[in-house]
């Protein structure tokens, strides 16, 4: 595998730790800029709308670069971003560097999927884009903790500073290392032909419902476990740190399974496992320790799901691959949104213990929007309206 797909990850590694990173340290700057906690806690909801809009947005706002130079141009508004926040005078400031944050990491994780897949090539495709996540959900892991570390240090503008100076060390030897890949942006067209598809829409729902069903528990994973499961502090927090390496790995298990099974299989085959393992950690709530085994397997096909939807996207629409990025980046927050709302409706209305059997019923959803998808694919490929990828054209469909 090309060494350069690793570099890409550490970018988005190094963007994505922003979006998450102020809630460990949420006490700490609410009392440097003399806000209340609440007020604190919307620069992380700032960021993750912020990073909804721009990522379809940013081809159409660089439609005329390539996509090297898109991608260092990001990482350099990232670095200028955190230093405004480091230096920030005001929460009004800090609040805008916050988006400009959420917009330079959101055009970095696109351009960093597209980069890795001209990289590896059609054959290792669903793995390059799985490698991407891994660096994105490795930021999600730990991001947090890391964060907490620096503050209690340094302070918390100091964080920041880590920040800048992580993504300038990874500007300097991606400008090095990568070369221009000679590819622009697709413009306005390219998502008018994608939302035009119903297999590709359908595709993007798949993503939506999926990670929705993720949040309707994972949102409110404290309480439940607290109701349920009844763990100590200790194993508390190793059900978290394990979860976060099941999801590291399943970023790239589901490129490989995208790979290896083709993506109009594995867009069915994930969802229904993670429908799976839903239903069953009812079940293993009340032994501690097979509740954190079924929790691993949880978090890893959780993180499945995005390299294997991208996959199927390229895979049923390559004229429109860069807009269906794009889009699946903003229908991921579009799912935490929704997971997030469902999942407190149902604690405030019934209890935590019906947490899992409502995540499933979304889950459930999923499973038959992909079929959908899959049936639909099949249909306009039929109709000569489908480009199979490399993978696909050794293999047999679903």
């Amino acid at each position: 595998m090309n060494p350069r797909l690793f570099l890409l990850a550490l970018a988005t590694f190094a963007t994505g730790t922003a979006e998450n990173i102020v809630i460990g340290i949420l006490p700490d700057v609410a009392k440097g800029l003399s806000v209340s906690v609440g007020l604190a806690g919307q620069l992380t909801a700032v960021f993750s709308v912020a990073f909804a809009l721009s990522a379809p947005a940013a081809q159409l706002l660089t439609v005329r670069l390539e996509r090297r130079t898109i991608f260092l141009s990001a990482l350099a508004l990232f670095v200028a971003s955190n230093i405004a926040a480091a230096l920030s005078p005001n929460f009004a400031v800090l609040f805008i560097a916050r988006i400009a944050m959420a917009m330079a990491s959101a055009t970095v994780c696109l351009v960093a999927t597209m980069l890795a897949t001209e990289l590896a090539g059609p054959g290792m495709r669903g793995r390059a884009i799985g490698v991407i996540f891994m660096g994105i959900s490795g930021s999600m892991v730990l991001g947090v903790p890391v964060g907490m570390v620096v503050s209690g240090l340094f302070g918390w503008r100091s964080v920041f500073v880590a920040l800048a100076l992580f993504v300038l060390l990874i500007f300097v030897v991606c400008y090095v290392s990568l070369k221009p890949s000679g590819r622009r942006p697709q413009g306005a067209s390219g998502y008018w032909q994608h939302l035009r598809s119903l297999p590709l829409l359908a595709g993007q729902l798949v993503s939506i419902l999926m990670i929705g069903g993720h949040f309707v528990l994972f949102a409110y994973l404290a309480p439940y476990i607290t109701d349920r499961v009844g763990l100590g502090r200790a194993e508390f927090v190793l059900a978290f740190v394990a979860f976060g390496v099941a999801g590291v790995s399943g970023g790239y298990l589901g490129g490989w399974l995208a790979d290896a099974a083709t993506p109009r299989r594995a867009i069915v085959v994930a969802p229904f496992a993670y429908l799976l393992a839903l239903l069953v950690i009812p079940l293993a709530s009340s032994t501690p320790w097979a509740f954190i085994a079924v929790m691993m397997v949880w978090g890893c096909i959780s993180w499945m799901i995005s390299p294997v939807v991208q996959s199927f996207l390229m895979a049923t629409g390559p004229d429109t691959a860069e807009a269906g990025v794009g889009l699946n980046l903003s229908a991921m927050h579009v799912g935490v949104a929704l997971g997030t709302a469902v999942g407190g409706l149902t604690l405030e209305s019934l209890s935590p213990q019906a947490l899992p059997p409502v995540a499933a019923m979304v889950a459930g959803a999923a499973v038959a929007v992909s079929l959908l998808a899959v049936r639909r694919s099949r249909s306009a490929r039929h109709g000569g309206r489908y480009a199979p990828s490399c993978s696909e054209q050794t293999g047999s469909g679903l």
